[in-house]
């Protein structure tokens, strides 16, 4: 891997790292669901089907798959973020909502990419 690719990744995740503080800037006044982190994980889900499945057909150059999915989407999306707000929200009580937000979150993640990804690829055969 070259320094120029290393260095791409290097700005490509501190662009999903803004976005995903600005979404979560936008839902900071909605405490009752953790939206932010149910879109950053959809929006960087459907991201990362997209590249992959480009990257199935061919019409991606490997460097900028690595790049975009590894940097933008890595930092786009959150494992640790849901992780610790299924915490709160269990420790708080809210049972009801933690539950929602894991499955929500693996629901919309997982279809996203799936359909994205597949999707590409039977529009390309």
């Amino acid at each position: 891997m070259s320094a120029v690719v290393v260095a791409a990744i290097l700005i490509a995740g501190a662009a999903g790292a803004i976005l995903r503080y600005l979404t979560s800037q936008v839902f900071a006044s909605s405490p009752r669901f953790p939206w932010a982190v149910l879109i950053v994980n959809g929006v960087g889900s459907g991201l990362a089907g997209t590249l992959a499945g480009l990257a199935h057909i061919g019409s991606i150059d490997p460097n900028l798959e690595i790049i975009l999915l590894t940097g933008l989407c890595g930092s786009l999306t959150t494992f640790s973020t849901l992780s610790v707000e299924t915490i709160q929200l269990a420790t708080l009580k809210r049972v009801r909502t933690a539950v929602l937000s894991v499955g929500a979150n693996l629901l919309v993640g997982i279809g996203a990419a799936a359909a994205t990804y597949f999707g590409l690829i039977g529009l390309a055969t």
